[in-house]
């Protein structure tokens, strides 16, 4: 996997305010990467280095093979951006904003004014933007950020305001770009949305970077228990099934149903004691630790080192 941009011991400073601090990490060809983190985290300011609007402070970074600040940086149009606040010439039709946009890439027009029909804005492009929703203006942005099928994709937060279809359909259009070998790094609080989709996870936590790695790797780090849901057959109002070992900790969510924290190393046990025969167990749910779990970890374990 080519690496297409690197980030090493960077640290941006404003005054007093250290928005990033000493952050490295790199990002592949082809990656999916979610960079997720409170706000003033230091993300967007991340991002604004990548593409070379702002300078560190300290560091180094580059993207393409070169650094994104330097004047000849050629790499500028392959980069596509989409901030977490879009704004637009309020006169301007969505097919002006695009075909001005392209221009800009040196894209061709026609070209660009088709992904108006792949975000569902085909039959809005005539309309002038001062009429479009937030959700309309939030699909031009990420247009715009697609014109010239860039290979660095940086998306701040790009579902706010889209409605449940409309972002399965973002997220379908961005793993398509990935496979295709763009890099993707997706800034969101919508972490339920985050933890099917990205390949890795980038925690960053008061400016500096407190977890990296994919989904399970967090998870095989983090060690925190996987809940298993039984439904069992009635059981008396305290009662609990006979063949829960001793310390087990679990509760009662009703009459039918059983929650156990397991541990990772004894979730097979508890699989296989719950699956005997004779036992009363029904069916069985098995829910792993949850981006929101990992993300609330990471950050105790930073807040407690600090």
């Amino acid at each position: 996997m080519t690496g297409t941009v690197r980030i090493t011991d960077v640290t941006k400073e404003y005054g007093r305010i250290k928005a990033v601090r000493g952050a490295s990490f790199e990002l592949g060809q082809g990656e999916l990467v979610a960079l997720i983190g409170h706000n003033g985290a230091g993300k967007t300011t991340l991002m604004k280095l990548m593409l070379g609007l702002i300078r560190p402070t300290g560091g180094s970074i580059e993207v393409l093979g070169d650094n994104p600040a330097a004047g000849e940086f050629t790499g500028r149009r392959q980069l596509g951006y989409l901030p977490e606040n879009v704004s637009f010439d309020a006169a301007l039709t969505g097919g002006e904003t695009l075909a001005f946009y392209a221009r800009l890439k040196r894209e061709p027009v026609t070209k660009a004014l088709e992904l108006l029909d792949m975000v569902g804005l085909g039959a809005a492009s005539r309309r002038r933007i001062g009429t479009y929703s937030k959700g309309m203006r939030q699909r031009l942005g990420l247009a715009q950020a697609l014109i010239g099928h860039p290979k660095v994709l940086l998306l701040d937060e790009p579902t706010t305001g889209l409605d449940p279809e409309l972002r399965q359909t973002f997220y379908d259009l961005i793993e398509r770009l990935a496979a295709q070998g763009a890099t993707v790094l997706l800034s969101s609080h919508a972490l339920t949305e985050l933890e099917e989709r990205a390949g890795r996870v980038i925690i960053m936590n008061r400016g500096v970077k407190v977890a990296d790695g994919s989904i399970d790797r967090l998870r095989n780090i983090a060690r925190l228990p996987t809940k298993l849901r039984l439904k069992v057959a009635p059981l008396a109002p305290d009662e609990m099934p006979s063949w829960l070992p001793a310390g087990a900790l679990c509760r009662r969510v009703n009459g039918h149903v059983i929650e156990i924290d397991a541990a990772p190393e004894r979730k097979l046990e508890l699989l296989h004691r719950a699956t005997a025969s004779g036992t009363s167990v029904e069916d069985i749910d098995m829910l792993p630790p949850t981006l929101d779990e990992l993300y609330a970890h990471f950050l105790r374990q930073a807040e407690q080192a600090s």
